[in-house]
């Protein structure tokens, strides 16, 4: 990671000394972690996905992942956000081709601009690339309503990445990426936020209504951007996210068996065969993610295309890669709280793995785990030999 050591090293400092201290209150409190995210801003890494000529620091995904591991060992939900602006801002870095938004690519450098989606919409079953609400052109505005499940950390955006039908004529599946300013839009929140865990991406449903100048509007259909950037970048840098998660759950287990067998010399622990096992499922998931990262790497840095997967081929495996990073790491925190016990349950536990199991039983939900084992189901029929590669 040669090209990003210093800012790396930045946000290791960041999770270390201002994350990490404050995520228990962010989770009690279910509030923004202002400090955390602050901190990333001074620090440039609100800019990392911005390319290098328009005044970010053009990291690659597998620099990205890692950041977003280091943020998932002190809190998840600040790893959780950073992962989500930084997908929103590789779309906007890869396919916003104009003037404007290469002007605002710059602003999001030199302003440390906080982006966040609002994708999900009430009627669609969650799924990501169907809308209801439409956007209407008069002229060189657009006005767009749209009824939102949740906008995660939307009240405290600079700016949202909305998806909508292309016009009022247009079918659900036929739908325009749309950047919002902060001064083109309005959100009135229908409901409060007060989950089990992520609590501090602060989440709840709003109605988003809009108007703005048409030239925010994506060139390049929603599917062909979901498809080449948003999924895979999201998936990757969640399931980064993740990994620091489990990690973290793994390091409290090992100090409680550690613990106990100071206390019993020579004698093993009954936890040590558990977190043995443990940690062959982190570096199962260790590899998959940074596989994956360098996957996506190779193919956008590969300009005549010989080596970039075929789209099925990406498709499956970034689907597996979400599916299998996500149970994983439930599974590898429930496994961690089975070790830790009575003081891994507790919130205020020496050995707490508590706000890790609540956070981690997120994963599999954001973006169902049951919609991409379907959508797998259907890329494997029509992939040439059945594996999609």
């Amino acid at each position: 990671m040669s090209s990003g050591d210093a800012w790396h090293t930045r946000v290791g400092r960041i999770a270390t000394e201002v994350a990490r201290p404050l995520a228990a209150i962010v989770d009690r409190e279910a509030r923004f972690p202002h400090e955390a995210m602050s901190a990333l801003g001074e620090a440039g890494a609100l800019a990392a996905a911005v390319p290098r000529e328009l005044g970010g620091l053009g990291a690659s995904t597998a620099e990205l992942g890692e950041a977003c591991a280091l943020l998932g060992r002190a809190c998840a939900s600040t790893a959780a956000i950073f992962a989500m602006h930084t997908s929103q801002v590789a779309c906007l870095a890869r396919h916003g081709q104009s003037p404007f938004f290469h002007d605002y690519l710059r602003r999001i450098a030199r302003e440390r601009l906080l982006i966040a989606s609002a994708a999900s919409e009430m009627g669609t079953g969650g799924d990501l690339r169907s809308s209801i609400a439409p956007v209407e052109r008069d002229g060189e505005r657009f006005t767009l309503r749209k009824r939102c499940t949740v906008v995660s950390y939307g009240e405290h955006a600079d700016a949202l990445l909305t998806t909508a039908r292309s016009a009022p004529e247009s079918s659900p599946s036929q739908q325009a990426l749309v950047l919002l300013q902060k001064q083109d839009y309005t959100l009135e929140r229908t409901g409060r936020w007060d989950a089990l865990g992520m609590r501090g991406t602060c989440s709840p449903p709003y109605v988003l209504t809009a108007a703005a100048p048409v030239e925010q509007i994506f060139a390049e259909p929603f599917r062909t951007i979901a498809a080449d950037t948003l999924v895979p970048t999201s998936h990757v840098l969640w399931s980064f996210g993740w990994l620091g998660l489990a990690e973290d759950a793994w390091a409290v287990a090992r100090a409680r068996v550690a613990r106990d067998a100071r206390a019993k010399p020579g004698i093993t622990p009954p936890g040590a065969t558990r977190l043995s096992r443990i940690g062959a499922d982190l570096e199962a998931m260790r590899s998959l993610a940074r596989e994956a990262a360098r996957e996506l790497d190779r193919a956008r840095t590969d300009e005549e295309g010989a080596r970039a997967p075929s789209f099925v081929g990406q498709a499956l495996r970034i689907n597996h890669l979400k599916i299998e990073a996500s149970e994983l790491t439930a599974r590898i925190c429930l496994e961690c709280l089975q070790i830790c016990g009575i003081e891994g349950y507790m919130n205020d536990g020496d050995h707490s793995v508590a706000r890790h199991v609540r956070d981690a039983l997120a994963a599999p939900l954001m973006i169902s785990n049951d919609r991409l084992i379907a959508a797998n189901a259907a890329l494997l029929l029509v992939s040439k030999d059945g594996r999609g590669a």
